[in-house]
């Protein structure tokens, strides 16, 4: 497969060399086509190429850098994917062949000006479907809510909650299109979600069945939502940040009624040329003060928000600005709460903020393209507490120190290198009823990565390496993407996320054995990717 994709890029190549003095004109697109295409990319592109296609993790994609080479060489990339984690959307039965023409086109034209949100249209998004009063002060289920899992079925715009002890299904919400995560308040209550469209739901899971209760959309394009977690504080507050436009928006932590919408447009790092598309990626809440920790992905900035006045006159936020690095991605809590380490993808770095003195605390050099999702902690028999990040572009998981006090010569450090069999990870998890840390393969191209699963004994990692293909992944065209561990560690649950037009399914394993125990297997199972469980999101276990 590799072979294949590099002839491919190749011949596009050298297609594209041969007439890169006369490129052909764009080609023509009607409204409805750009409207068309404008939405695919704002779905599957913007993340890593940018709003205006300039460029951020993945490469700028405009006329000037495609048009010498030609709708051929995109088509055969749309189709392929390239190493390093560009997908194969076509490969993958995402985009069929129209669309990747049309999208082959559309990126050779010139780039449309992105819409703008005022307050006051995301103010008339709102919609409170249950208000407070009417909502229960008890659980009124006998199921175990705090062991439920929330399922993001992406292309269905669906999140499913899913029974942790018996395994059924106990709702299906619609929710906006394409979740990217779900977070729980503090007290597990609530599931806040999501979308790739910018559209936030609240979800209520002391009912006695799971339902949305209110929805707002202060966004385009959006990938983070966190609520206030300080004691004092809990489900007072929620924030949305946005991919577009650059901006985040704090709402009402009970009903998503948007309060306050505040820009995210400044300079690179405080000190270079001004950043208009400066979007907001990552987004944690912390425990022991009343702040929010975003990361400011164009700009190379964290900022630091403090709501604790916000119901002041003039609804004042305390902003505390750090340069850091550029293009901040995902990132998690090392256990404790004090310390946040965040991706910079671009950069192939890791930044560590101690949210006690609100400074940079370190800037780690990793591997190509760190992508943690929230990372995993566990203690080392060595070095003590550590954390661990995978990487989109090498073959390798990635352990760093992270106890300052208890080992100050390795914190901050890279202890440890683990080689993997593929590139591609999305995500690394662990528990600490769990011997094992567990890896994805998602974004690999390698035939047998994408379905794949490895796992190295947290005792023994650098000889404990074992992987494995799952039964059935390859044949549906499946990859295998995100664990997560039920509430008491004894479960992890991977997704094999399959096209529309074949079977998607959730692999059930035993987390000291890694044996198989269960598979979840329905029709209402379209598309899954996240999974997450309710104690251990509120908890930050991961």
């Amino acid at each position: 497969m590799h072979r294949i994709v590099v002839g491919l890029v190749v011949i596009g190549f050298a297609l594209g060399v041969a007439g890169a003095q006369s490129p052909a004109p764009p080609p023509p697109l009607t409204e409805q086509q750009m409207a068309e295409a404008f939405d695919i990319y704002f779905d599957l592109c913007s993340g890593c190429h940018g709003p205006t296609r300039q460029g951020a993790t993945g490469p700028e994609l405009t006329y000037d850098t495609l048009g010498p080479k030609g709708e051929g060489f995109i088509r055969a990339v749309l189709y392929s994917g390239l190493p390093g984690g560009m997908p194969g959307w076509g490969s993958q039965g995402v985009l069929d062949d129209e669309e990747m023409a049309l999208m082959a086109a559309y990126l050779l034209n010139p780039v449309p000006e992105p819409p703008l949100l005022s307050f006051e249209a995301i103010h008339d998004s709102w919609n409170l479907i249950r208000p407070v009063e009417e909502r229960p002060t008890e659980p009124q289920t006998t199921r175990d809510w705090r062991n439920y899992f929330g399922v993001i079925l992406r292309d269905a715009g669906q999140v499913a909650i899913v029974d942790g002890d018996t395994y059924e299904l106990v709702a299906l919400l619609d929710t906006g299109y394409a979740i990217h995560i779900l977070r729980s308040s503090r007290d597990g209550r609530y599931y806040q979600a999501v979308g790739r469209d910018g559209k936030a739901s609240l979800i209520d899971l002391w009912t006695e069945v799971p339902e949305v209760v209110a929805e707002a959309r202060p966004c385009l394009d959006a990938r983070s939502i966190e609520s206030s977690k300080m004691d004092g504080y809990v489900n007072d507050y929620i924030i949305e940040g946005c991919y577009w436009p650059p901006h985040f928006v704090v709402m009402d932590g009970l009903t998503l009624e948007p309060l306050k919408l505040v820009s995210t447009v400044t300079y690179d790092r405080g000190r270079g040329e001004r950043v208009d598309a400066a979007r907001v990626a990552a987004i944690v809440a912390s425990e022991h003060s009343p702040e929010w920790i975003v990361s400011i992905k164009e700009a190379g900035q964290t900022w630091i928000v403090d709501y604790s006045r916000l119901e002041a006159e003039g609804q004042p936020l305390g902003v505390t600005i750090l340069d850091t690095e550029l293009f901040l991605h995902d990132g998690g809590w090392v256990t404790g709460g004090r310390y946040f380490i965040v991706a910079a993808n671009n950069e192939d770095k890791l930044v560590v903020i101690d949210t006690h003195d609100n400074s940079l605390e370190a800037v780690i050099d990793v591997h190509a393209l760190p992508h943690p999702g929230r990372g995993a902690n566990w203690v080392d028999p060595e070095h003590g507490p550590v954390w661990a990040t995978g990487h989109l572009g090498s073959d390798h998981l990635t352990v760093v120190g992270v106890d300052p006090e208890g080992h100050p010569d390795t914190a901050w450090h890279v202890v440890r290198e683990l080689e993997t069999p593929y590139t591609g990870n999305l995500f690394v998890k662990t528990h600490e009823a769990s011997p094992w840390l567990i890896a994805d393969a998602t974004m690999s191209i390698h035939p047998q990565g994408p379905s794949s699963l490895c796992a190295w004994r947290k005792d023994d990692l650098e000889n404990s390496r074992t992987c494995w293909q799952v039964e059935g992944a390859a044949e549906q065209s499946a990859r295998m993407v995100h664990i997560e561990f039920n509430a008491d560690g004894s479960e992890f649950w991977v997704s094999a996320w399959a096209p529309m037009d074949k079977e998607s399914f959730i692999v059930v394993y035993d987390s000291q054995t890694l044996e198989e125990l269960h598979r979840i297997e329905d029709e209402w199972l379209v598309t899954p990717t996240g999974k997450f469980n309710v104690n251990n999101t509120a908890n930050d276990v991961y």
